[in-house]
């Protein structure tokens, strides 16, 4: 007589079960299975394979998120990745903002956005009175960090997209600022040049959403001179804190 457990197991198997070139992948972390099995009803699979969805509502917080995030290995950045870096901020912020992916100072310490270019970021924020540690939750478009930092390929932003969309889920957002073209087309999946759209608002899912240069840009770039990007990036930066004082 099949128990409750073992139902439950099959009925996922064979939903979820995904065949590759004859071969069944190793879908499944067997420890979390292992660890859920006292308790049907909080049972979740989590697929281990990029190509396999995550469920939308897998997880109940940024924790258990995050705990996944650290041992994933749905592409291949696991393998040369020191820390998974998950995100930073307010986790009920009105505020996202979504770069690309960790440079060597996130990987090291498994915080976005914590070189050279955040701090720029984290400066531009204050300079329109936006509190980094109320207002804002940043993260990237891919978790690990890419070797030489170099663009994430389409796999690997797709393997990491479900990591983010729950992201959005569990902050809950009103406005979504997306720093430079890989984020644009991670979330949006919008090919444009960020230089075409930066500072256009955007409606995402009911949620408003701007492209900006990334802080990095602005960095190899510094002249403050009108048309440039120090310059564009302020316009933008003044629009968002005028909408965050409209909605909010």
């Amino acid at each position: 007589m099949p128990t409750t457990n073992n139902i439950l197991y099959l009925d996922k198997v064979k939903r979820l079960k995904f065949m590759s070139h004859g071969e069944q992948l190793n879908l499944f972390n067997q420890s979390e299975w292992t660890s859920s099995t006292q308790n049907p009803s909080q049972i979740k699979l989590i697929p281990t394979h990029g190509k396999i969805p995550i469920a939308p509502g897998t997880y109940d917080s940024m924790a258990s998120l995050a705990g996944h995030c650290h041992s994933c290995v749905r592409c291949g950045l696991s393998a040369t990745r020191t820390k998974a870096v998950v995100g930073r901020g307010n986790l009920n912020a009105p505020i996202m903002i979504i770069g690309e992916g960790p440079g060597q100072n996130e990987d090291e310490t498994g915080l976005p956005f914590v070189g050279k270019a955040g701090h720029l970021l984290d400066k531009i924020l204050a300079a329109v009175k936006l509190d980094c540690d109320r207002d804002i939750y940043i993260c990237n478009i891919v978790k690990c960090r890419p070797p030489e930092n170099r663009v994430p390929t389409g796999d690997e932003i797709a393997a990491c997209r479900p990591y983010l969309l729950e992201q959005i889920r569990l902050v809950d957002p009103k406005i979504i600022l997306l720093t430079g073209g890989t984020a644009v087309k991670g979330l949006l999946e919008d090919n444009r040049g960020i230089t075409k759209i930066r500072g256009t608002w955007m409606e995402w899912q009911g949620r408003l959403c701007m492209p900006i240069l990334h802080p990095a840009y602005l960095l190899r770039n510094p002249s403050r001179e009108p048309g440039s990007p120090k310059w564009l990036m302020w316009q933008d930066i003044q629009a968002v804190r005028a909408k965050f004082d409209e909605i909010f």
